[in-house]
């Protein structure tokens, strides 16, 4: 029996690590007015993010059609695959996981498990990496679903933003608060768990980075720590500097830059931080 795992590039999963753990990961789109990108294939991420504050439109997001989930499970099925199990974001904030099912439903010839696990970027990719982990352990499908669904429960995205601009283009909040934050220097932190996301309002960057910092502590001991980051390489590194006291001992934490589907909706200079409690 081979189980193998597929996910979407709003993982955050470096190639070279989903690679060397047999991840598959499919592309998500990028818009920008009626042209339509690839994230990782047509635009690289440094091109996204140098180009985001001068695109012609606002750029937009959406999950490719069944077609692309489709050819990956039925590619995986002629490698040998008896199971997959495909992770994606929350089906209320991203229409990926919808895709995933109806893919699913139309692949006959491999039995495929999509999980809805209430997380993005990291939360996602970590819990991706630790089913590929268990399957190449031997682990049987149910004790997999299992695993993950209970970790997914300790599972937490925290993102201090420098803006509340792309929140309200995305829809995410209305725009009279976006304004009016804007006006008051806002700066907003992002807590996303099990599917549900809040927002706290903190006035300055400084305070913003400190309210993430005691989320983080206030979950400890921690079993897993990594840090991501819009187009803010130093933000980020200093902010894994302060958290280093929480990371877990022998564990390395990744540091990544996150997806432009991310991107597009925190924007440029948001830093963030991705635990999985014990």
């Amino acid at each position: 029996m081979s189980i193998r795992i597929v996910a979407d590039s709003t993982c955050d999963l470096p190639d070279s690590l989903a690679k060397r753990h047999g991840i598959a990961v499919i592309p998500t789109c990028i818009n920008i007015g009626n042209q339509t990108y690839l994230d990782g294939v047509d635009m690289t991420r440094e091109q996204f993010y140098e180009g985001l504050p001068n695109f012609p439109s606002i750029a937009r997001t959406s999950a490719p059609g069944p077609e692309a989930f489709i050819r990956t499970y039925e590619k995986l099925a002629q490698d040998g695959a008896s199971d997959i199990i495909s992770i994606h974001p929350p089906a209320k904030l991203s229409n990926l996981f919808n895709v995933a099912q109806l893919a699913a439903d139309a692949v006959q010839n491999v039995r495929i498990t999509p999980l809805d696990l209430g997380q993005v970027t990291l939360g996602t990719g970590l819990l991706a990496l630790m089913a590929a982990r268990a399957a190449k352990a031997g682990e049987s499908l149910d004790a997999i679903v299992k695993m993950l669904v209970e970790k997914a429960a300790r599972t937490y995205t925290f993102a201090a933003l420098d803006t509340m601009e792309f929140l309200k283009r995305s829809g995410r909040i209305p725009s009279l608060v976006a304004s009016i934050g804007s006006l008051l220097s806002i700066k907003p932190v992002v807590t996303l768990t099990s599917g549900s996301l809040t927002i706290d309002k903190v006035r300055t960057t400084r305070s913003a980075t400190e309210h993430l910092i005691r989320l983080v502590k206030n979950l400890e001991p921690l079993e897993e720590l990594s840090i991501v980051h819009a187009h803010a390489r130093s933000k980020a590194e200093g902010l894994l500097k302060l958290l280093e006291g929480a990371l877990p001992k022998g564990k390395e934490a990744l540091l990544v830059e996150a997806t432009p589907i991310l991107g597009v909706h925190v924007g440029l200079g948001a830093v963030g931080a991705v635990v999985i409690a014990k």
